[in-house]
């Protein structure tokens, strides 16, 4: 039998034939796997992000949900709040006894160290300020009548704003006339209220600064 022939030897451009043919296939077998290696990376890159975003959002979701459950209720119980009402009650009353009466001691006990007073004149006053006046006679009221009385809660923390008729005289001049003030009351260590801050402001009348002596 003839043995057959190399065609590639009697024509070299089926040996380029065969060989670009071999090659063509090697290489589209090389990109479809190049291919299925990147897109397989791509789904595993996709996975890991999925799964880190869900992960981020569960902690965030956990994360609130434990704040909300340890912030501080400032809700007050009914019963506490009712003693607490009756407790403030009675102090604005001594509040406003000590200042008819000129008694710079009991004010003391009822002004916190810190206590900062606002006048109506935009005056800032300090504790000792306030004491000091009351014991010099400059400050001297002689009638105070109050009224419309509200008190809030938050915490141990007390919010007091009323109306005043108010006759007298303070360092800065007559003060005759209506006002609004607020009280702000803290619950100290010892668990007793604390007036920390007072503001007043003039209602329906001139400027106090019009009285002041000249």
């Amino acid at each position: 039998m003839r043995p057959r022939a190399d065609l590639s030897l009697e024509f070299p451009a089926f040996h380029r034939f065969r060989h670009f043919g071999i090659d063509r296939r090697a290489r589209a077998e090389i990109v479809s796997e190049s291919h299925m290696t990147h897109n397989f990376s791509l789904h595993r890159r996709c996975v890991r992000t999925g799964l880190a975003a869900g992960a981020l959002f569960a902690s965030v979701l956990f994360g609130a949900s434990a704040m909300a459950l340890q912030a501080p209720n400032l809700e007050m119980p009914k019963g506490e709040r009712h003693e607490s009402r009756m407790a403030i009650d009675q102090l604005e009353e001594k509040w406003r006894d000590a200042i008819l009466k000129d008694d710079a001691v009991t004010m003391g006990t009822l002004l916190a160290d810190d206590y900062t007073g606002i006048t109506a004149y935009g005056t800032l006053q300090s504790k000792e300020d306030t004491l000091s006046s009351m014991r010099s006679g400059r400050l001297h009221l002689t009638l105070m009548d109050i009224s419309d009385r509200k008190v809030r809660f938050y915490g141990t923390t007390a919010l007091v704003t009323s109306t005043a008729m108010v006759q007298g005289a303070s360092p800065d001049g007559n003060v005759t006339g209506n006002y609004r003030y607020s009280h702000v009351y803290v619950k100290d260590a010892q668990g007793d209220w604390k007036i920390v801050n007072f503001e007043a402001s003039r209602v329906g009348h001139p400027h106090p600064h019009h009285n002041r002596p000249k």
